[in-house]
């Protein structure tokens, strides 16, 4: 028998009282009782990302907000700012060259975090530019950008707005988005929202509103201001993932018992101590900037392929991790704390990691990183 463990970057571990919640029967979308549940998520998911602002929920990966987040608010021929520092940042121009936006791109070396100086020399070169896109945290890298010095630099410029791209950070680092006057986030519900994949949501700003009025690209089913108009009468445009709806129910519950800063303090203490683990057995983190606490991305050994650590990672000890994308294939291997993680999961992920290695041939001391580890993991946060 051989026990699974799901530590992939998205998706992530659901707990078992939201599975159960999405097991029971299925309710008609049109009808008050799920008027009643929308109302409710609605306003939890307010309080998850910090904002009096709409938050849509969308049916659809977080790649469909994304989308809805270039075709809603610009035009064709406008200018858009992508900070491209991997595999999704890279997507962000992908996705504006889809809807005729031209993307000026801040090329970011993969692992690195972008100098938000960079983004200021930028916007003060061309202030036509209308929307600033970025990551809070590149899942393809491990590595975080300074999202509140970006919104800074960003909210002086009134006809531009910032989007972030939250799908894996929200939930597991502070991301006020009132505060830091982030004008569009987007979360997807399979990283620390703890849930399958299926579900989006993007939060949306009076400033981007009224970039949306004067946008002249197409957009039926993410139209973002349809689904304002709906989900304010707690009805969404479309079917919407019922089911899915009343496991986010439970997520929230769960979220709002813990509370944010248990959340946050919880979920970097796992990073803290995995990635403490991780150098302590002699191995190299890759990230070169600020490191996301939603992963960890380990550099491969010399003479290892990253690939064949992925692999037998799942294969030997039936644990599901990811690997390195794009030119970093074999080169890294990533293991996620986000969502419904613990103690025993980081424990068990870097014990995992050391028999793979030492199976390898690569002369890693077992228990060096598990036992930093635990150290640090006896300590509550």
């Amino acid at each position: 028998m051989l026990k699974r463990y799901l530590l992939a970057p998205g998706p992530t571990q659901v707990p078992p009282e939201v599975l159960l919640a999405m097991a029971t029967p299925i309710i008609h979308h049109r009808a008050p009782e799920f008027a009643e549940l929308f109302g409710e998520v609605r306003k939890d998911l307010q309080w998850v990302f910090q904002t009096n602002n709409d938050v849509l929920m969308l049916a659809s990966s977080g790649t469909g907000a994304m989308e809805g987040s270039v075709a809603n608010f610009l035009s064709p021929g406008d200018k858009a700012l992508c900070v491209n520092g991997g595999k999704f940042g890279e997507r962000w121009g992908k996705i504006c060259q889809a809807f005729g936006v031209q993307p000026i791109e801040i090329p970011v070396e993969w692992g690195h975090s972008v100098d938000p100086q960079q983004v200021a020399d930028a916007l003060k070169k061309d202030p036509s530019i209308k929307a600033v896109y970025v990551q809070a945290s590149e899942t393809s890298t491990g590595a975080a950008h300074d999202i509140k010095a970006l919104a800074d630099i960003v909210k002086p410029y009134e006809g531009t707005i910032l989007v972030v791209d939250a799908i894996t950070a929200l939930g597991v680092f502070d991301i006020p988005t009132d505060a830091w006057g982030l004008d569009i986030v987007v979360a997807g519900s399979q990283k620390a929202f703890m849930l399958p994949p299926g579900l989006a949501f993007v939060s949306v700003s009076q400033k981007a509103w009224g970039l949306a009025e004067k946008s002249k690209n197409g957009a039926f089913y993410f139209n973002f201001k349809k689904e304002r108009d709906s989900q304010r009468k707690n009805q969404t445009a479309y079917t919407p993932a019922v089911s899915m709806i009343l496991g986010l129910k439970e997520v929230l519950r769960l979220m709002k018992t813990e509370g944010l800063p248990g959340m946050f303090a919880r979920q970097g203490q796992l990073a803290h101590a995995l990635r403490s683990a991780v150098e302590a057995a002699g191995l190299s983190l890759f990230p070169k900037g600020k490191a996301s606490d939603a992963l960890t991305v380990i550099a491969a050994p010399d003479g290892i392929d990253g690939q064949a650590v992925y692999k037998n990672l799942r294969v030997q000890y039936g644990i599901t991790a990811a690997g390195g994308q794009d030119h970093l294939k074999g080169k890294i291997f990533r293991l996620s704390h986000m969502g419904y993680v613990d103690t025993f999961d980081v424990i068990t992920a870097m014990a995992a990691v050391e028999m793979v290695l030492k199976g390898l041939g690569h002369p890693i001391q077992l228990g060096s990183g598990v036992a930093k580890a635990q150290a640090l993991l006896m300590t509550p946060q």
